[in-house]
């Protein structure tokens, strides 16, 4: 792997592909949701995404995208979802303008004001809401789940031929589950883990721990929004 292609982890069956170098840069995928939280300054193995998941404004988290909706727009894919805090629309809609003038040529893309409480889909059978963070900018974290079918346990130890004439029946066999999957903070303070439930049940929970030893204290990493080892 490379930078530029990404360096991937894997968790049992869950696959994500990306780079973390704090204050530098910044972005993760989860190819199977079609889905990237973050786009650092913009690489190429985020091209294909049709979902991105911006946490805040900050350019190690976020200064890619006018050079991902150039890539998308060149190679004629459709415009990606773009998914951001709503105080951020106005200010990358701006440099949109000024990039678009750069470059004399008219892009189109989808930013996305986020709201909580909302699903919002990705490839299926996956969607995301979002959860409050707390940094030194409007920001929030994201959290992907897997919506599933599962057999009711009443109708678990039946034969596929008696759930077919209970289904033909009109019977319900069926219960969704819905699991989270991946949960992505950005920059943040430790205290995002008190405003959601489901973050802590997250097979896989991404945290940028910006400082790890004594060149920085506590204090001031919580100062600037961020965590501190």
């Amino acid at each position: 792997m490379s930078l530029a292609n990404g360096f991937s982890w894997n968790h049992k069956l869950i696959r994500l592909l990306g780079y973390s170098i704090a204050g530098v840069s910044t972005s993760v995928a989860f190819p199977d949701a079609d889905a990237c939280f973050d786009v650092a300054q913009g690489l190429p193995y985020q091209i294909p995404i049709s979902n991105l998941l911006i946490t805040h404004g900050h350019m190690d988290h976020a200064s890619g995208l006018p050079y991902l909706i150039g890539q998308k727009s060149m190679t004629s894919q459709t415009p990606p979802n773009i998914y951001m805090p709503p105080t951020l629309v106005e200010p990358m809609e701006s440099i949109m303008r000024h990039w678009e003038k750069i470059e004399d040529h008219q892009y189109k893309y989808k930013f996305i004001p986020t709201e909580e409480g909302v699903a919002y889909p990705l490839k299926a059978p996956y969607y995301f809401k979002i959860f409050k963070t707390f940094h030194r900018v409007p920001s929030n974290g994201y959290t992907i789940f897997e919506r599933k079918k599962k057999l009711k346990p009443e109708f678990q130890k039946m034969t596929p031929l008696e759930i077919v004439e209970k289904k033909r029946s009109g019977v319900e066999v069926e219960t969704i589950i819905e699991d989270p999957i991946v949960s992505f903070t950005g920059d943040t303070r430790i205290e995002f883990l008190d405003h959601c439930e489901w973050v802590a049940r997250s097979k896989v929970l991404i945290m940028e721990v910006t400082f790890v030893d004594e060149k920085k204290t506590i204090e001031n990493a919580r100062f600037w929004g961020h965590i501190h080892l």
